[in-house]
């Protein structure tokens, strides 16, 4: 048996030790909407999940689709040593939806747990509809082009109305003398 050189332990500067870190009172808590983001976030990598209430996330589009908020859709009760969850999903046409869901239960009970400690002891899923790839896109390009082609509507508009103010002014900056002399005495 060879023996190994001894490697002294060197604590951080800032290191406290463990019996008085014990000794240090506190609670972590964590607010629910902490929870639904860290599960919003892992659902991105489920095959076949498409939406949480109405969509946020595209497994097709490997993109946001039409908001950044990742805790839609996404209810939790959340204590000082459990998490229970409920949601509403669609669903990809054709897929086995209670591996999805088996799935959803992994995904969320290894994140929640990795970054906080905290046991998922439920996990809800209603279905709430399904839709083939083709139909998903289609409703999540019609929501875009909406978004977009109000935004265009809006600008146009506004850059109409602003050409009419500037006119406006500059036609009644010329019918006025500019007045050399103040008004009052």
């Amino acid at each position: 048996m060879e023996k190994q050189p001894h490697v002294p332990v060197v604590p951080e500067k800032d290191a406290i030790p463990a019996p008085e870190l014990q000794r240090i009172t506190g609670e972590l808590t964590f607010d629910d909407k902490v929870i639904q983001k860290i599960i919003g976030i892992a659902l991105e990598e489920i095959d076949g999940l498409l939406t949480v209430d109405g969509g946020f996330f595209s497994n097709l589009a490997e993109k946001l689709v039409n908001t950044d908020n990742v805790t839609s859709g996404i209810s939790t009760e959340v204590g000082t040593r459990q998490v229970a969850v409920d949601m509403d999903v669609v669903v990809e046409y054709g897929k086995d939806i209670r591996q999805i869901f088996d799935k959803i239960k992994k995904v969320i009970s290894r994140e929640v747990g990795k970054m906080t400690h905290l046991e998922v002891i439920e996990v809800n899923v209603n279905i709430a509809n399904i839709k083939s790839k083709k139909e998903y896109e289609e409703d999540s390009e019609t929501v875009q082009d909406k978004v977009t082609g109000a935004a265009n509507t809006a600008g146009g508009y506004i850059s109409k109305q602003s050409t009419k103010a500037r006119n406006s002014m500059n036609k009644g900056a010329n019918e006025y003398p500019v007045r050399t002399e103040p008004r009052v005495q």
